[in-house]
């Protein structure tokens, strides 16, 4: 019995490797985001993920700014939300953590350890961007956006990588981070 593939345009193709990346990626850690891994899980060969990204690191890229890029846009509207209703920023906070917490941050990490760096490009540039769209509206005295948005994604990243043997160290709970997180959000909107 053989097997029929269908026939995928080059951008479906890539659109199946990013996502097979990014299920790895949660599933098994950054480190199993690899063409071979990716290729055997969307039925295609090695050559073909070689032909569409030339090479692991750039597949990784690939899928670094495609989670940016879907990240900053939900975090975005959450922020655009809170800010029109005058709501808690939890949402924003939530997404934010829950982002890196599904392998954006191990990603990072990952990508600076092995001397990938400029594979950040595309998160730093979509934070940026995010800023620069959020900036347009963003009137109230205290922290700027910017230093806002340092401190949320800092916090946000070192508990994906270590909040939670930290907060048990520490006797806290688990969501502690995100509780501080939240509070220095609004504590950063008080006007002195």
């Amino acid at each position: 019995m053989s097997i029929i593939r269908k026939r995928l345009s080059p951008e479906e193709s890539r659109d199946a490797a990013i996502e097979a990346a990014r299920a790895l990626l949660v599933e098994e850690g950054p480190q199993a985001v690899t063409l071979k891994a990716v290729a055997a899980r969307i039925g295609r060969t090695h050559a073909n993920l070689l032909h569409h990204f030339g090479s692991a690191k750039d597949l990784q890229r690939a899928l670094i700014k495609d989670l940016a890029v879907k990240i900053t846009a939900q975090i975005g509207e959450a922020a655009k939300r809170a800010r029109a209703s005058d709501q808690n920023p939890r949402e924003v906070v939530d997404m934010t953590f829950d982002a890196f917490a599904r392998g954006a941050g191990a990603m990072a990490s990952w990508m600076i350890l092995t001397g990938n760096e400029d594979a950040l490009d595309p998160i730093l540039e979509a934070i940026h961007n995010l800023v620069d769209d959020l900036a347009e509206d963003h009137k109230h005295e205290g922290w700027s956006l910017q230093e806002e948005t340092l401190q949320l994604v800092l916090t946000a990243l070192g508990d994906a990588l270590l909040g939670g043997p930290m907060a048990k160290a520490l006797g806290l709970p688990r969501e502690k981070a995100r509780e501080l997180a939240v509070s220095a959000l609004i504590a950063s909107h008080r006007v002195e």
